[in-house]
């Protein structure tokens, strides 16, 4: 894992404009992974992340559902919450390899708890691993994963 930037955020609004901000430089066909502990904001960033794709729609996380799409934007989001699956095996039982294939990707995918089914994401991805400093405070840090992305 090659880190690309860190950075500190003081509040929810500061990790929703990482994403946001981070959105505006991608295109269709990239896959992010958000590693952190419950509560430390991988939803925000993803409300940050739609918002900065230009779509307005309401951001919740998939926990119950798996997957939520966002279509508004100027690209398909694929947001998937894997936290409530045993292994890899019930995300292929699910058909949700389709989504890591960078080939065919027409949008971006961002997975919350992605080491719930580890080895399922097999191409280059970006991960976001985002820290609890204490209730405010968040360090985010921004890596490549597995090749050029």
């Amino acid at each position: 894992m090659e880190e690309i930037l860190s950075i500190i955020t003081k509040n929810e609004n500061e990790t929703m404009l990482v994403g946001e901000k981070l959105a505006k430089t991608v295109g269709k066909g990239v896959v992010f992974t958000l590693v952190g502990d419950l509560g430390a904001g991988k939803t925000h960033f993803v409300k940050g992340f739609v918002k900065g794709l230009g779509s307005d729609e309401l951001v919740t996380s998939p926990t119950f559902t798996l997957l939520n799409v966002y279509e508004k934007g100027k690209v398909p989001v694929y947001h998937f919450d894997m936290y409530r699956l045993e292994d890899i095996s019930e995300a292929q039982e699910l058909g949700f390899e389709e989504y890591f294939d960078l080939k065919s990707l027409n949008g971006i995918v961002l997975v919350e708890w992605p080491q719930k089914v580890d080895g399922l994401i097999k191409c280059p991805h970006i991960q976001i691993n985002i820290t609890n400093i204490d209730s405010n405070t968040r360090k985010i840090v921004i890596a490549s994963e597995g090749g050029n992305v």
